[in-house]
């Protein structure tokens, strides 16, 4: 299942920069968006649903100008795919320009997204799945 779970995850990103929104096709109904891996997050931990994890996106890329998302690596483990992220912007609050890498956790139920856990440390994501490097 990990090559099908591969897959369904890029297609998912392909959708993301195409679109803009959150690929629900590719998702289950009961899909949770959890941020409590996110050190120093201060907003919501918990997204559920699909209305959920747009309104994150939305709201998260809403805040930027020239927002880019590109994944780097993929590095499935069972049912779960990590992927280490960086994106760059520059914040339409200050106009500073940001880069940052971060991972997201997907966990895959029935060949569908069913859980993303964000991690603001790459490390420690691949650590969670056990996966060295």
């Amino acid at each position: 299942m990990s090559r099908e779970n591969l897959e369904t995850l890029r297609t998912g990103y392909d959708w993301f920069r195409d679109h803009g929104c959150f690929p629900d096709h590719l998702a289950t109904p009961d899909f949770v968006w959890d941020m409590s891996h996110f050190h120093g997050w201060p907003e919501q931990q918990v997204y559920e649903g699909m209305k959920g994890a747009n309104e994150f996106l939305a709201a998260w890329g809403g805040s930027w100008d020239d927002w880019v998302v590109e994944v780097q690596e993929m590095h499935d483990v069972d049912e779960r795919v990590v992927s280490i992220v960086r994106q760059r912007g520059r914040s339409k609050l200050s106009g500073m320009l940001s880069e940052m890498s971060f991972a997201m956790v997907w966990t895959f139920r029935d060949g569908l997204e069913s859980r993303m856990d964000m991690y603001s440390d790459p490390r420690e994501a691949l650590r969670a799945l056990g996966v060295e490097r």
